[in-house]
């Protein structure tokens, strides 16, 4: 080992900015936050160069030239002044890393002004030297960075690429747009706006703004206050029946987001019961508490959090939003099961009623025309086989299936459907949800929602070409700045998989095509499940637009399935590489043993 040595300036302000500056992403953070506790009431930011390139502008109170220097140093602030400071914070920042950091991987210019001077100050850093000069502007603080990470490349190699950094920072933009709706804030990519809000002060005017009417619609007001122990929360949630199938919650400590398992805790425990396992509620909750009983300084982040009596915030938080969910149906939970996944055109196992004004599916022998279907003895014989499907206690004959191994709609083509050559007995279903296959060791248990969605995934990976449904008619979607900024980053995806969309407006939205397998879904639902994925997951945008088309596109749960498609559901699921699970994650089926089941009835011997 060699001798010791003073590392210097510059590299110790590298080392240190490994902790606080990520990515691009944390310096707007550490930015923005400036600029909030500067008293701003506008915020600019602009991202160019592939998001190295960064501006943020603001109206706030500006740094006093004598101070300017010492800013750009190391642990300078004007936000503490000693230890027990810590224990009192009030403001975003307090460490004084932050410009300290970003000199020292970037080349920044500083033009600032405070309203007591004239003139102000332009400042000039690269390699953490700082050479100061007065200048004229107005009054506030213009912070530009200039390529990012330019003297470490390894850094630059662990960079995601611009659309995905350029998501994170959208993100944490529309995080604090939300907890200050009296700061009008923008955000814009290469010259482009992608968001902005107006500062009317009223947090439901910025979530309309930030995502749509419909949303703001669906909310119910979170308030209680606790004066004995000082504590308040406020925000806003969902009603049970508003739901979203990626979890974004926007939680709040004291102004500042935050990511806290006691606070997501006490939200998921109110709707437990009250929606499906695979939904989640929007929420937006600021939860204020005297700065004594909570400690922010435990991740360089800042973050987490850590309270003085977690069990208390708790049930602060569960009672608040619990209580604001109180008029809301009790019936509710039973009807968000699996609410969103709409099930493919299937067969409906009633008596059928040869109706030309209503399109219906029907199963017709092979071979079958379509005028041979208004013959006098065709409903004869498609009764008896729905007898005889219908019969719980027998399976149909391989020969029956053999005759009836097409698909027809009277509106559509004729169907080849594959036949169906499983040994499995299927005994029926359970709660019109589940398929019972009675097997030679024992008794399996399938989801069909789950098993479906699993072969059409796998299916349609595959496919080089997805079948597309041009639609002539299609409601138009409301939809953010954001979100349509999204939507055209990954149009390409999008594409690829049958989708095609035209934006009629700044915040609408029309689908002119979709695949085929969801031409009966509805395109308001297809479009909120895809923008719900796709922000939950940045970093693997087409495998969630493939898994939400593969959910949609399966049939659903609590849908009643005659033998014929129950074997064709079991039959398709049986060819997949990956049987066990669905695209989610979660298990398909479930095996007990035939010695299992012997032994609990005491059948041993």
């Amino acid at each position: 080992m060699g001798r010791i040595v003073q590392l210097s300036k510059n590299v110790i302000n590298q080392i240190a900015a490994g902790e606080v500056i990520e990515r691009p992403y944390s310096v707007v953070k550490e930015l923005v936050e400036n600029s909030i506790d500067a008293g701003a009431t506008r915020i600019s930011v602009e991202v160019a160069n592939e998001c190295r390139d960064l501006r943020i502008a603001d109206n706030g109170s500006g740094i006093h030239p004598d101070d300017i220097m010492l800013a750009f140093s190391k642990h300078a602030t004007s936000k503490i002044k000693n230890e027990e400071d810590l224990f009192d914070i009030h403001t975003m920042g307090f460490r004084g890393e932050a410009l300290a950091s970003i000199i020292s991987i970037s080349k920044l210019t500083c033009i600032t002004r405070t309203k007591e001077f004239d003139f102000g100050t332009k400042v000039e850093c690269q390699n953490s030297e700082v050479k100061q000069v007065q200048t004229g502007c107005a009054v506030g603080t213009i912070m530009e960075i200039k390529d990012l990470f330019y003297n470490i490349p390894a850094r630059l190699k662990f960079l995601k690429s611009p659309k995905t950094e350029l998501s994170y920072i959208t993100e944490f933009l529309q995080s604090v747009s939300l907890i200050h709706p009296e700061i009008a804030f923008e955000l814009k990519f290469n010259g482009k706006i992608v968001f902005k809000t107006t500062a009317l002060n009223e947090q439901l005017q910025t979530i309309k703004e930030l995502f749509s009417g419909e949303i703001s619609n669906n909310l119910k007001s979170v308030i209680r206050v606790d004066e004995l122990s000082g504590l308040k929360i406020s925000g806003y949630v969902s009603s049970p029946d508003y739901t979203r199938s990626s979890k974004n919650y926007y939680m709040y400590v004291n102004y500042r987001p935050v990511k806290c398992p006691a606070y997501q805790k006490a939200i998921d425990t109110v709707y437990r019961n009250l929606i499906g396992n695979t939904r989640y509620p929007f929420i937006v909750l600021n939860l204020e508490i005297p700065p004594c009983d909570v400690d922010v300084n435990v991740h360089p982040t800042k973050k987490e959090v850590r309270y003085k009596n977690p069990n208390q915030i708790f049930n602060f938080i569960y009672s608040a939003v619990d209580l604001a969910l109180k008029s809301a149906s009790n019936n509710i939970q039973t009807l968000k099961q699996d609410n969103t996944f709409l099930q493919k055109s299937i067969v409906e196992p009633k008596p059928i009623e040869l109706n030309l004004e209503k399109e219906k599916d029907v199963f017709v022998p092979k071979n079958t025309s379509i005028s041979d279907i208004f013959s006098n003895d065709y409903e004869t014989k498609m009764n008896t086989l729905e007898n005889k499907s219908n019969n719980r206690n027998e399976t149909l004959k391989d020969n029956e299936i053999k005759r009836f191994s097409s698909k027809v709609s009277i509106q559509s083509k004729i169907i080849d459907v594959p036949e169906f050559k499983v040994d499995d007995v299927i005994i029926g279903q359970y709660k019109k949800t589940y398929i019972l296959i009675e097997k030679e060791g024992g008794l399996e248990i399938v989801d069909q929602h789950i098993a479906d969605e699993r072969y059409i995934y796998e299916k349609l990976k595959q496919s080089k070409n997805v079948d597309c449904q041009l639609l002539f008619i299609s409601d138009v979607i409301e939809i953010s700045a954001s979100d349509k900024n999204l939507l055209e980053t990954n149009m390409e995806k999008l594409n690829k998989f049958g989708y095609e969309i035209d934006f009629i407006s700044e915040t609408e939205a029309i689908f002119r095509k979709v695949p085929q397998l969801l031409s009966k879904v509805s395109p308001k639902e297809i479009l909120t499940d895809i923008l719900d994925n796709i922000q939950g997951d940045l970093d693997n945008i087409e495998e969630q637009i493939l898994i939400t088309t593969s959910c949609k596109a399966a049939v659903k749960a609590n849908t009643y399935l005659n033998q014929y498609q129950m074997e064709e559901i079991i039959k398709n699921w049986r060819t997949t590489k990956n049987p066990e699970t669905c695209p989610h994650g979660r298990p398909v089926s479930k095996f007990f043993e035939h010695k299992e089941l012997a032994k609990f009835f005491q059948r041993n011997k």
